[in-house]
């Protein structure tokens, strides 16, 4: 494998990972009764509908069938990431709540 191989499996590789920790987000936000794109649009004003929020959205299924995603998952999740801000943000919404 050739170093341009190499690079394009590794940004490939990236991309699957960031998929699934939006899609653990948009999951979390069914099992909680909140609207990811709300809490997404809190923590990224500026940045517009987000295709791939949207896709991942299409994937979530309804609470009761859904495995129990924790908090502290989430945020582990979204840690590596990078997603400081949307942490935040989902850290308010849970005070707010009272969790």
């Amino acid at each position: 494998m050739d170093q341009k191989d190499m690079e394009q499996k590794i940004i490939s590789s990236y991309k699957q990972d960031e998929e699934m920790m939006i899609l653990v987000f948009a999951q979390w936000c069914v099992n909680h009764g909140l609207d990811p794109v709300e809490i997404y649009t809190k923590a990224y004003p500026g940045q517009g509908k987000n295709p791939a929020l949207q896709h991942a959205i299409s994937l979530t299924v309804p609470k009761e069938e859904a495995g129990e995603i924790s908090n502290e998952a989430l945020f582990g999740v979204l840690s590596l990431f990078g997603n400081d801000d949307l942490a935040e943000v989902v850290m308010e919404v849970l005070e707010s709540k009272g969790n």
